[in-house]
């Protein structure tokens, strides 16, 4: 019997239990104006283990090194360098929102050039900039690389991605974003996953909490709540206190397949209306077994290569005519066809049919 099936089956079980609870505003929805951004520099990793970058496959990295050392009072010009200890890479980051001067951040270093390994390497000091061209942040530190390389004179293992790594805390903002948040007089809630239902529903709560009318629905994406309405002391107090309301999501039906690793997931609405289902497994086996023909004795003749193919169509016992009912859902479905015994992929030609068929009231999204 098959596992899978049956591992779906209580996964979808335990979902819909946890749909009855209902679930905070703050993750259902993004808040107009509280967003990150994003940071990106080029910089130089040093300390490399003879790792680096090889300086004629990757000048770049000689001509960032020749701009450090310069700036740093080192006069290297006509000067022809070749370590293999540095590495030039890009250094990304997210600014959080609301982040101050002073407070620190995460950064992403990822090699450009040939460098085999990251490990063991510090970041020199990179300023990191935003879309605008302003630096917001200067990234240095120590790099934890997620990955490690031996390599011998014939021969080479990588395990994981040593020329990527991270530096907790990497980065110190320099640069607040100029927006001030106390001058906001009203806010729009952004639905992750729009839907009517879900925004009115948002709607319903925000003005139960507060008493009055303060928030509107625009679309199935978007809340609009009048701060000035809530009588909050700022705007902050009012989001404070929305985020934390309940409420419960809908969701459109949605199966989504993938091919490849034989997986299935579905949410608890998708229907079946009725439908009857018959499968089986078809095998075509194609064997040559070509014979050469040798000339008669004395002859001028030369062998021949006669071919000689055996083709068969074996078919594999599937399940019989299975008829469903119009008021079951896909959880019950499945756990039929568990019952007789067919596999992940089969399963997954079966759905592709009942939805080719008009029978499956759900988005089908194969990967």
């Amino acid at each position: 019997m098959n596992r899978l099936p049956v591992f779906l089956l209580s996964m979808l079980l335990s979902l819909s239990v946890a749909q009855a609870n209902p679930v905070r505003i703050k993750d259902l929805v993004e808040f107009d104006g509280v967003r990150g951004n994003d940071l990106v520099g080029y910089g130089l990793v040093v300390g490399l283990n003879g790792t680096g970058d090889g300086i004629r496959n990757a000048p770049f990295t000689e001509d960032i090194m020749s701009n450090i050392l310069e700036r740093l009072g080192v006069n290297i010009t006509g000067e022809q360098f070749r370590p293999k200890n540095v590495a030039a890479v890009f250094v990304t980051a997210a600014l959080p929102p609301f982040a101050r001067a002073g407070s620190r951040i995460d950064v992403t270093v990822s090699a450009i050039g040939d460098a085999k390994s990251l490990l063991g390497g510090t970041l020199i000091m990179t300023p990191l900039n935003a879309a605008d061209g302003e630096i917001y942040a200067v990234g240095q530190g120590t790099i934890i690389a997620g990955g490690a390389v031996a390599e011998g004179d014939a021969g080479k293992v990588t395990q994981g991605v040593p020329t990527s790594g991270v530096i907790p805390n990497g980065a110190r903002v320099e640069q607040e974003i100029d927006f001030d948040f106390t001058k906001l007089r009203s806010i729009r809630l952004a639905l992750r996953t729009p839907d009517f239902t879900t925004a009115e529903r948002i709607e319903r709560a925000i003005n139960a909490k507060f008493d009055r009318v303060v928030s509107r629905m625009l679309d199935s994406g978007t809340v609009v709540v009048d701060i000035s309405a809530t009588r909050a002391i700022s705007p902050a107090h009012a989001i404070g206190t929305i985020e934390n309301l309940g409420v419960q999501p809908e969701r459109k039906a949605k199966v989504v397949v993938d091919q490849r690793s034989g997986t299935i997931v579905m949410g608890s609405d998708v229907r079946i209306s009725r439908v009857a289902v018959s499968q089986g497994n078809l095998t075509l086996r194609i064997q040559e077994t070509p014979v050469v023909v040798q000339p008669n004795p004395f002859s001028n003749g030369e062998p021949i290569l006669v071919p000689r193919t055996s083709a068969g169509i074996e078919e594999e016992p599937g399940i019989g005519l299975a008829e469903v009912d119009g008021s079951a859902s896909l959880s019950d479905v499945i756990a039929g066809l568990n019952a007789l015994g067919v596999a992940p992929r089969d399963l997954i030609d079966i759905l592709k049919s009942i939805k080719a068929a008009g029978a499956l009231h759900a988005d089908f999204v194969v990967r």
